[in-house]
C-alpha cells in the first residue's frame, strides 16, 4: 500500500536547510509524510501535476521566501490549509494578512510547537472531515 495514502502528506515550506529538514524530521516520527520544499514557487507548482499527492496542510516559513502574488493566489485557491510562521515584519505584510491561515505561528518557536500545531490541526480535521 502507498505510504501516502496511510499517512497525511504535510508539505513543508522553507528556504532554510536545517529547521526544514528537522521539522520533516519531527513530523515523520509523529506518522505524518512530510514533504519539504525550499520555495512557494516549487511547491504551488506541484499543486498542478496530477501525479503529485496533495497534501492534507502545507506550513509556509514566510523567512526568506520571495514569493509573488500570483503563488499566494494559487496557495489560497488551493482549499488547503495552512500555516504561517514568520516574525512580526513578515506577519504583517498586507499580502500575508489577507490570506485566510489555519493557523499564524510568530517566532521565535520551536520545532516542537509548530509539530504540536501541524498534529492538533490534522487531527481536528479527521474528527470533523
Amino acid at each position: 500500500m502507498d505510504r501516502a495514502a496511510i499517512q497525511p502528506v504535510v508539505w513543508i515550506i522553507d528556504s532554510q536547510q536545517w529547521p526544514r529538514a528537522n521539522l520533516c524530521a519531527e513530523l515523520i516520527e509523529r506518522g505524518f509524510n512530510a514533504i519539504g520544499f525550499i520555495e512557494i514557487s516549487q511547491a504551488m507548482a506541484m499543486l498542478g501535476d496530477p501525479d503529485h499527492v496533495k497534501p492534507r496542510l502545507i506550513v509556509l516559513e514566510l523567512r526568506g521566501q520571495s514569493f509573488s502574488q500570483n503563488d499566494l493566489d494559487v496557495l489560497a485557491e488551493s482549499g488547503i490549509p495552512a500555516v504561517a510562521i514568520g516574525g512580526e515584519v513578515e506577519l504583517n505584510e498586507k499580502s500575508i494578512r489577507k490570506l485566510k491561515w489555519a493557523a499564524v505561528l510568530q517566532r521565535p518557536l520551536s520545532i516542537g510547537n509548530v509539530a504540536d500545531v501541524v498534529e492538533g490541526l490534522l487531527n481536528r480535521k479527521e474528527k470533523n472531515p
